[in-house]
């Protein structure tokens, strides 16, 4: 119930700032930040009564922090469930734990490669601190600040049977 309240909070703040859901799209990262976008988009259609467009991301291809085959000179969106242009729009990307921030500068990389976008906030569920590149989010469900030896573990019903937030020794 907390991981509800915490989205539903987020929503009604993404309503707030932008002044409605006009042009906005939402973008999910991969693998539960595309849940949690579609559960904002769920309570933005309740509240506003507007579907807003919901998109997956897939940022492998633009992470620097794990190998690549080295074939290609430039990434590739894997924009499969993005059936949506975000040129002009003001996307809301969405992700479970914004940490470190390499996840996030990949994402804007990828969205960039899609199009230009009028603006792009984040929404986390949680922040944990610990940031090595300047990436804030711009709604948070829950700051939680970590060790670097701790990890956070956000568990979503419809891929782990439940929701869940939880610390875990490293």
């Amino acid at each position: 119930m907390a991981m509800q309240r915490a989205l539903t909070r987020i929503t009604y703040e993404i309503i707030e700032r932008n002044k409605g859901v006009d042009d906005l799209v939402i973008l999910g990262i991969k693998t539960r930040g595309v849940y949690l976008a579609r559960r904002i988009a769920s309570r933005l259609q309740q509240l506003e009564n507007v579907t807003v467009p919901v998109g997956d991301l897939d940022i492998t291809p633009y992470r620097d922090d794990i190998e690549h085959d080295g074939n290609s000179a430039d990434p590739e969106v894997t924009a499969a469930n993005i059936d949506f242009s975000v040129e002009g729009k003001k996307v809301i990307l969405v992700d479970d734990v914004l940490y470190t921030g390499r996840t996030i500068r990949a994402a804007m990389s990828a969205i960039m490669d899609l199009g230009r976008p009028k603006s792009i906030n984040l929404a986390v569920l949680v922040d944990r601190g610990h940031r090595e590149l300047p990436i804030r989010a711009d709604f948070v469900g829950k700051n939680i600040p970590s060790s670097q030896h701790e990890r956070i573990r956000v568990s979503v019903s419809e891929i782990d049977d439940r929701d869940a937030v939880e610390i875990q020794q490293a």
